[in-house]
């Protein structure tokens, strides 16, 4: 049984359409992640699977268990759905054991004990259990309003951007761990997050949303190597889109060389189309006749990316680790080395 079916759903405000036609599905312990930019669509997704937001059209069943339709509405509360949300909402007048237990009070004393106590050793946070909120720190807060999620044993958990007011190391070792968490506990659950690194690192499988509708439900792998448009293409990863001209069934003529390799049916004889072009394509050679400048330079922790230009104009991005090689407005060889081009019309 899936523990989650998100059917045909559109949501909309005073008639303004925000989810167009959203179909998403998990299974037991299978960790998903809604995906995209800011005011994309992926929290108000969240917030009617939460039962926060009524849907205009579509069906959302949790455990086989319908929770709307035209005719059914589930309230929040009877839904059985535990929610994280972004700003942790710990209460502050209690300490950490008794924010976890809050929501299992109707449990026997013998039994809440029990599982709050498992939650602290689970969470590593047990020496913390007579401390309150305002005595930790961001990291440690995340984890206790994670314990507190997971207390009365949700089948589906719900996270909106938790990790969001944290420093990016702490965000992505916090993912790692409440990953883990979840995947022990055997939780399903649904992550929001305009974050990639944080949705690559936490997610089975991430639905990348733009403008209310779905761009593509796939891995991170698949939405890293084979995008399904231009959106995909250019949101997942760094990258950019270089020029070409279709000259043979499998070869691109772009400003700086040939492309060879399998292209999509949609592409014919003299066509013009853009070229998916990733750090890793670039091959920096001094002497190469297709040559182009230096225009910025980021810093990359094990390395530096670099932004190059091309004579016609192109912007490219290079990425080469160790120190700092080259200067700003230097001009250097490039060529490109791609195995399977990545084409869009």
């Amino acid at each position: 049984m899936k523990r989650l079916e998100v059917k045909h759903l559109s949501v909309a405000y005073d008639k303004k359409q925000i989810i167009f036609d959203l179909n998403f599905s998990l299974e037991e312990s299978q960790i998903g992640c809604l995906l995209g930019p800011s005011g994309c669509g992926k929290t108000t997704a969240l917030r009617a699977i939460a039962g926060f937001e009524k849907p205009t059209k579509g069906e959302i069943i949790v455990n086989g268990c319908k929770m709307n339709d035209s005719k059914t509405f589930v309230e929040p509360e009877k839904r059985k759905i535990g929610m994280i949300f972004q700003d942790i909402a710990l209460f502050p007048h209690l300490s950490v054991l008794e924010n976890i237990q809050f929501g299992i009070r109707s449990w026997a004393n013998s039994e809440m004990q029990k599982r709050s106590y498992e939650l602290l050793e689970l969470v590593d946070m047990f020496q913390f259990k007579n401390s309150y909120p305002h005595q930790l720190s961001g990291g440690q807060q995340q984890r206790i309003a994670l314990a507190r999620a997971m207390a009365p044993k949700p089948s589906l958990l719900l996270m909106d951007e938790p990790f969001s007011s944290l420093d990016s190391e702490l965000r992505e070792q916090l993912a790692k761990e409440v990953r883990l968490i979840l995947k022990q506990e055997k939780i399903s659950a649904i992550l929001v997050t305009h974050d990639q690194n944080e949705a690559f690192v936490m997610g089975d499988h991430i639905c990348l949303i733009n403008k209310g509708r779905v761009q593509q439900n796939d891995s991170a792998y698949n939405l890293y190597h084979t995008p399904l448009n231009r959106f995909v293409g250019e949101f997942i990863g760094e990258g950019s889109l270089l020029p070409g001209v279709i000259v043979a069934s499998n070869k691109v003529k772009t400003d700086i060389g040939e492309i060879t390799g399998s292209l999509p049916e949609f592409c014919k004889l003299n066509d013009n189309v853009d070229v998916l072009i990733r750090p890793e394509n670039i091959i920096l050679l001094e002497n190469n006749e297709n040559q182009a400048m230096v225009k910025a330079r980021y810093f990359r922790g094990s390395g530096f990316l670099y932004i190059l230009k091309t004579n016609n104009g192109s912007e490219l991005s290079c990425f080469l680790p160790g120190p700092a090689s080259l200067k700003i407005d230097q001009s250097i060889g490039i060529q490109l080395q791609i195995n399977q081009p990545i084409v869009f019309k």
